[in-house]
Formats: structure tokens, C-alpha cells, sequence
């Protein structure tokens, strides 16, 4: 597992009094408004456990919501398919990885915006496992060439055949996820194993927060009763479905949060769940798109995720921009600087253009290269004896080179070296065709999957997690 902490001053956008104040709203939303839940389970396990209800309406008290937080884990680790520890969310730590289900590709040889493939997904898979800056992978894009149905259990088999990282999975119905968790039991060896080694952790996008649809909250109850991990995401939109202001739509979303929160430990405590670092977003009110890239709501979610003391997933390395440039970079770097220094832990969406419709691969080369320098310049510094190195700096210090001591050939790979970033000179970046980043980071890509080769699932494994796909497809009658 790699040292994902964040070094030097901590940076949170909320003090902790203005977190707890962000709390006390929430609570007060949950027991004064209350919210509409469309899953009859989920009302009467709240029921049962002291929440007024009135149909599909429940209002839930405090002293719920305390139980709760106080029995969700404060870390989880995901491991790799071959079992060893690959993340830790936990503390100020910053693990980067892309998004999903984008419906475009812009294809890196083409410069053309197009539906995505098979090709293209397995393609993405491939780069990401590729890229040693990277830490999970998602399912990238919908395959145009595939019944939107189905079209999760084809992103899941792609993703265990196609790298050895953590998978963060999205589901379009409860039994797509069921389909997906039974594949990844299957590469695991069994339920008892995935659990104890979780590689998978499935993404739970719920539309408002305090309006939640049955699926969600199927797929919240299946999950926890077996604890595996799992993202319980609410979005609110400020000026739309919650207050305009970035302190309103956070408080609210927040509800929906702690909802989430109180049934995964009403049904199992302890399940491992995590919480957005994200929210308090908004549409912008001109356009209305969901911008990815905006500024005003970057960091609140975090530094009360961290208040808590919770695992959280966030969002970070996505564009409004269209094509890979000059705003596509810029909005990339910033995005996850501010999620790195923030502690944003599980950061997803590396590659996004045009505010989550389009993926980009040549962008994800540039994202891998952002994360790299980001985590350069964030890292713990060593100051232990060997790295202060005062016995060369005695003997050679005043006018003496330390080109060719031991210290600096034993030592001098950990200074951060770019691959796609140019440091040479004029002369020499003439000499290699004068490129641009876009340019470089595209001809990268090629380079990478040529010579990626990912670890392959045995053949009697790959066949039984195809049947479930063969069996859902047969299921939908295609």
C-alpha cells in the first residue's frame, strides 16, 4: 500500500464549530421536516427503533442519529483482487481514480466525440492499471454497443478481468448489483472472503436528500446486512433542490447523509459505509449545468466528513471543458489540489470533460500526471539522518559536488520526474516534434496499453462471471 498522507497544514473550509453548527441543522432537519423514504423496509426498521413515522414520512431523533455515528467505522480499507491492502480511508490521506458511465468518448487518436465501445471501456480499464498514480478504477463509460439493461454486469466483468485495483462500482437496478457483488464473490473465492478483503465498494447516488427512492435503499440494505462496504452519495442542488446558498444545500444534503448513516447501522453495526466529501453544489443558474469544476462548494463536505471522523468519497480531476486544453489542465489541477490539501480520501472523476458526459483518456494521462506532482509536493518530508546527509554536507558543502556521491545515486529516484510534463529545453522539445500536453498525453496513452499486459482470471473463473452476464442479458430477453 502506497503513503497516501498528506503532509504539512491541514486545510478544511469549515472550523469545527461551523461543522457542528452544519450538524445541529441536519438533526434538525431530520426531526423537524423528516423525509420521504420509498422503500418500506427502511420505514419500519425506523420505526421500530423509535422514528414517528406516517406512511412512506419519517422523522427521525437525535438520539438516533448519535448511535449511530458512534458505531460507524472510522476507517476502512479496500484491498487489491489478490488480496493484499491497497487503500486505507482513514485521516488526511488522497487516493485518485476516474469516474463512470460517461455516455461520450473523445477519442485520443481521433480528436472526435463519439459513443463509447467495449473497446473503449476495456481500453480505459487497461490505461488506469496502467498508470501508477492511480489507486481504483470505475466503469468509465457506457458501452453504446450493449443493452443499457445489462450494461453494469458487461462494466463489472471488464473491471475484474481487466485490472488487479480496488473497484468502485455503480449499479443501475439492485439486482445489476447483486449480479455485480456474486461476480466479485466469485473471483474472491466466496462471500467469507470478499468480506474480509473487500476489493469492491459499491457507489449509491441518491438524487435528493430527503426524498429517497427504493432502489437506493434496497441496494443500502442488501449491502449492510452483509457488510460490505459501500458509498451512500445524496446530491442536493443549490437554487433547485435545496437552498442556493453553499452553507444551506450542504446542511440539507447532510440529512440525507446521516439517513443513510442510521439504517446501514440499524440493520448491522459497524457496516462500513462512507460518506460524501462532496456537496453543497450547485447548477449554474445561467446554463444549468451541474458543473464539476466550480469552486464555491469545494471542501465544506470533507472538512465535515472529517469532523466526523468518517471514510469519504470525493470528487476531484473533472472538467467543464470539452476537449483536453488549456481549461481542461487547469480545472484537473485545481480540483485535486484543493481535494488532496482538503484530505479528500477516495477522489474519483480523473479524466471527465464536459461536466461528467465525456471521458477522456489523453485526459486521464494528465490527471495520472497531476496526481503524481500533487503528491510530490504534499508528502511528509523527511528529515531523518540519512536525508539531512551532513556528513557529505560537511566534507563537500562550501564548494564541493554532490553529483556523484552514494547519497545522491542511492536516493535520487525519489525526487518526482514528470512523463507527459516537459522540462527539457526549447531546442530539445523542437527536436520531439514541439508538441502540446494534449498531444503527448495522447501519444501516452498508445504507449501504455501496447505494453499492458493485466493479470488475467483463471479461465474457470471468467467463465462462471460471464454466465451471470449471459444470464442477466437472457433475464432482459435479449
Amino acid at each position: 500500500m502506497r503513503d497516501a498522507r498528506i503532509g504539512g497544514v491541514a486545510f478544511g473550509r469549515l472550523a469545527p464549530d461551523e461543522c457542528a453548527r452544519v450538524h445541529e441543522a441536519a438533526v434538525g432537519i431530520l426531526e423537524r421536516t423528516g423525509a420521504r423514504l420509498m422503500e418500506p423496509r427502511a420505514v419500519e426498521l425506523l420505526a421500530r427503533a423509535g422514528a414517528r413515522t406516517d406512511g412512506d414520512r419519517v422523522w427521525i431523533p437525535r438520539e438516533l442519529v448519535e448511535r449511530a455515528l458512534a458505531t460507524a467505522p472510522r476507517s476502512i480499507t479496500l484491498y487489491d483482487r489478490t488480496g493484499a491492502p491497497a487503500i486505507e480511508l482513514a485521516g488526511r490521506t488522497f487516493w485518485a481514480g476516474p469516474g463512470s458511465d460517461c455516455l461520450h468518448v473523445l477519442d485520443h487518436r481521433t480528436g472526435v466525440r463519439r459513443t463509447p465501445t467495449l473497446g473503449d471501456l476495456r481500453d480505459g480499464i487497461a490505461l488506469v492499471d496502467a498508470l501508477e498514480d492511480l489507486d481504483f478504477i470505475m466503469s468509465l463509460f457506457i458501452p453504446g454497443e450493449v443493452d443499457g439493461r445489462v450494461a453494469d454486469r458487461y462494466q463489472m466483468e471488464a473491471m475484474l478481468a481487466g485490472t488487479t485495483k480496488p473497484i468502485v462500482m455503480v449499479s443501475y437496478e439492485p439486482s445489476g448489483m447483486e449480479d455485480a457483488i456474486r461476480m466479485a464473490e466469485i473471483v474472491a473465492g466466496g462471500p467469507d472472503a470478499l468480506r474480509t478483503r473487500p476489493f469492491v465498494a459499491t457507489y449509491i447516488n441518491v438524487t435528493r436528500a430527503l426524498l429517497q427512492g427504493q432502489s437506493e435503499l434496497r441496494k443500502l440494505l442488501w449491502l449492510a446486512e452483509r457488510g460490505y462496504p459501500f458509498l451512500w452519495i445524496p446530491v442536493t442542488s443549490g437554487g433547485t433542490t435545496g437552498p442556493v446558498t453553499v452553507g444551506g444545500t450542504l446542511a440539507l444534503n447532510q440529512a440525507g447523509v446521516l439517513i443513510g448513516i442510521v439504517l446501514s447501522q440499524l440493520v448491522r453495526e459497524g457496516a462500513p459505509i462512507v460518506v460524501p466529501g462532496f456537496g453543497g453544489d450547485g447548477l449554474d443558474l445561467r446554463t444549468m449545468i451541474d458543473p464539476y469544476a466550480a469552486p464555491d462548494a469545494r471542501g465544506p463536505a470533507g472538512a465535515l466528513a472529517h469532523w466526523y471522523g468518517l471514510p469519504m468519497f470525493s470528487l476531484a480531476g473533472g472538467s467543464d471543458g470539452k476537449v483536453v486544453d488549456e481549461q481542461s489542465a487547469a480545472e484537473a489541477a485545481l480540483t485535486l489540489l484543493v481535494d488532496a490539501v482538503s484530505g479528500g480520501q477516495l477522489t474519483h472523476d480523473c479524466g471527465y470533460l464536459e461536466s461528467g458526459l465525456t471521458g477522456s483518456l489523453a485526459q486521464m494521462v494528465i490527471c495520472n500526471e497531476i496526481v503524481g506532482w500533487i503528491r510530490a509536493a504534499t508528502a511528509p518530508v523527511d528529515v531523518s539522518d540519512d536525508a539531512l546527509d551532513l556528513a557529505d554536507v560537511d566534507a563537500l558543502g562550501i564548494d564541493g559536488s554532490f553529483l556523484d556521491t552514494d547519497h545522491t545515486l542511492g536516493r535520487y529516484r525519489e525526487r518526482w520526474y514528470p512523463t507527459v510534463f516537459d522540462r527539457g529545453s526549447h531546442e530539445s522539445w523542437l527536436a520531439h516534434g514541439g508538441t502540446t500536453l494534449a498531444q503527448r498525453a495522447a501519444a501516452r496513452v498508445d504507449v501504455l496499453l501496447a505494453g499492458r499486459r493485466p493479470a488475467q482470471l483463471e479461465p474457470d473463473v471468467a467463465a462462471a462471471i460471464h454466465e451471470i452476464v449471459e444470464r442477466a442479458a437472457e433475464a432482459a430477453g435479449l
